[in-house]
Formats: C-alpha cells, structure tokens, sequence
C-alpha cells in the first residue's frame, strides 16, 4: 500500500481506532491477570519487538543481541512466526523431515505437542525462505551454529529448543504483543526514519497497541540514527522519557559493513562495488531507505525498483530485473541480505550482489543488556 492510500485508509479507519485499542487493552489485561494462559521458560527469554507496524529494525538487533549472548558463552536460540513463508511448501513435502515431524520434550510445567520448523540447527541450514519466512532464513545464514525455530505457538518452540537443543537463553523475533511466553527482558523498537509522534491505534494509525503498552518495555530502543535525522530523535526520546520517565532509552544506527556475491558467505569490501553501475532492488518495510544507502555509500545507482515487504521472487522477476538493469546500462543486481536469500535461487551468471549492513548499539546498550544477564543468571 503506498503512502497516499495508507493515509487514505488511516483517515477513515480512524472511527474504529478506539474499539480496536480496547481490545488490545482488554487482551493485555488478560494476559497481566493470568486469565489467558502464559508460560515460563527455564532460560531466559529476550523479546525483541516494535509498537509500531512496518520495519523498525527488529531483525538487525536480533543478530546483535545474539552476538552479545554468545560473547558471554551462551547458546541463544531464535524463535520466530516465520511471517511470510509459504505454508503449503510444507504440506508439498518441501521441509526437511527433522523440522517438520518434531514432538515437543518435557518442560516443567508439561509436554508441548506443537510442531515447529527447525530452520537450522547448530551444525547447519535446514531450510530456505519459502518454507521458513525471509527473515528466519536471514538469521539462520548470518548467524550460523544458532538454532533458528518457527512456528505461530513460540511457547512450543521455546519448549523444543531448551529441551533438545539445549539453548540456554531464547531471543523472540517481533515477541512484543506475543504475551503467551513470559520474558524476562522487553525491548520495544522504533524507527529513526519514521518517527510516530501523536500516532494513533490501528486501524486509524501505524500503532498495534495503545502507547500505555509501552510501560511493559525495560527499554527502547531508536534504530537507524544518523545526523539527517538526529535532530527529530532527541525530540522522540524527549517525547518517550515523559511518558515513561523510568525506562532507559537507546539509540543504534545501521552502518553497511561490506557485500555478499552471490551466495557466497564471505563478505566482500565496500569499495569493490563503487566502480560499476548498480540496478538496485529491494522488497522490505522502507525500499527507498536502501536506495539511499546505496547513495550515501557512493554507489552508482542507474535505477530502482521496490518490491512489497516480504515480496516472494520468482524467476520471472528475476529476468524482468536484468532486462530493466541493461536497458539503463547498469552492470549488475544489488539488493540487500534479506532479498537476497529469496532471489538467489534464480541467479545465473549476471552480477547479483548485496549489501551488507549492520546495526551498531551505543556502549550503554551493552552495559544494559550485561546487567541483565548477570541478575538471571
């Protein structure tokens, strides 16, 4: 949906913004008062999410949590709805038979009998996007010996990977509103480049819940800061810290790190890409951010093409991307990671490379994030 017709739709889902906002306060109030069943974990459980809908940012700090856990010598496992994949894949056969016919171990408060997807394991990737979702193959690829589970119920997935893949900590990919497991650390995202002051509740806004939802984050975190935009974050975090004067406030920006060739796993340097013509595509929350990476990084950009969020590739996208790359006299295809793992299936001999990003977190998110590892362990 573009940005006129979702103001459009905004505008006139406003009428209803109050009822759905009650509902999630009602179903928050449930969960609170234990009148819908939650579950503890034995580990700890890090819910990395976002108040908002759209990209925010929770993939890239997903792999920086996880980085920092395993600094610290624990054995992190993601778990993640796989939002996105094909589901009749599944049903086709096209799974591995260890992560479609899995029974749930014991737990201390009984058995789960759901059935996740193992993505990867600690030894290897088990699934691609189709099956599993764009973002949980990222993660799987980026983040190799890091077990990486799907499925709509992450209790039994958080139940499956404590039990038989022995992960000592769980990381919950977009967990904010997921208050079927109990965490033990919130974090609650926001975007630099799309700031929501005064938003308002779905359907009348960008907001999934009521802005009081916010008073069950221990932190929040702004991603995707630079000096364009760091004036309108200091007046976001004004905006947050007198609503939630006790909850830390966090800042992160994205910084391009260097470029993936194909399917190659080895990380090429920046430079190399700044002496051709670029096509340029990309089917995430905000493409045009992407293409302004790309500027800002120098390269040259000789055309454009955005893609839905979590577009699924075919190879006549594919072919329609290389004809539309020549016609402007472009030398190859760049994209970014999480496009990549999609359309890599159809690549041939054109130049098809992506950029590599990363998010980097201030020192104090760290020192945050040790504390809290040291109060539960």
């Amino acid at each position: 949906m573009n940005e006129r017709r979702l103001k459009l739709f905004f505008t006139v889902g406003r009428v209803f913004s109050p009822v759905y906002s009650l509902l999630m306060r009602l179903r928050a109030w449930l969960y609170r008062h234990d009148c819908l069943r939650r579950r503890k974990m034995l580990v700890p459980v890090i819910s990395v999410g976002n108040l908002t809908m759209g990209g925010t940012g929770k993939t890239p700090l997903v792999m920086y949590v996880v980085r920092q856990l395993q600094k610290l010598d624990y054995r992190p496992a993601i778990l993640s709805r796989g939002y996105g994949r094909r589901r009749k894949a599944i049903a086709e056969g096209h799974t591995d038979g260890r992560a479609a016919r899995t029974e749930m171990g014991p737990t201390s408060r009984g058995r789960c009998r759901q059935t996740p997807l193992l993505v990867a394991d600690y030894d290897q990737l088990l699934l691609g996007p189709e099956t599993a979702g764009d973002e949980p193959a990222l993660l799987a690829r980026t983040l190799p010996g890091v077990p990486v589970l799907v499925g709509s119920k992450r209790v039994a997935s958080g139940c499956y990977a404590v039990d038989n893949l022995a992960a000592d900590c769980l990381v919950l990919d977009d967990g904010f509103q997921h208050l079927a497991m109990i965490r033990d650390l919130d974090l609650a995202l926001f975007s630099a480049r799309d700031l929501p002051f005064l938003a308002r509740v779905f359907p009348g806004g960008p907001l999934r819940e009521p802005w009081s939802a916010l008073a069950r984050a221990n932190a929040l975190i702004i991603t995707g800061v630079d000096e364009e935009n760091r004036q309108e974050v200091i007046r976001f975090r004004h905006f947050l810290h007198n609503q939630f004067p006790a909850t830390p406030c966090f800042v992160g920006q994205y910084r391009p790190i260097g470029l993936l060739v194909g399917d190659q796993s080895k990380t090429t340097p920046l430079a190399r890409g700044r002496n051709r013509s670029w096509y340029g595509f990309a089917g995430i929350a905000k493409p045009e951010s992407f293409r302004q990476t790309l500027q800002r990084e120098n390269f040259m950009v000789a055309g454009f093409r955005a893609f839905a969020d979590h577009h699924s590739y075919t190879a006549a996208d594919y072919q329609e991307l290389i004809t539309a790359a020549q016609a402007q006299g472009a030398g190859g295809l760049i994209t970014t990671e999480k496009d990549l793992v999609k359309i890599i299936p159809f690549a041939d001999e054109y130049p098809l490379w992506a950029l590599r990003v990363e998010l980097f977190m201030e020192e104090a998110f760290d020192d945050f994030l040790r504390n809290f590892l040291r109060i539960s362990h």
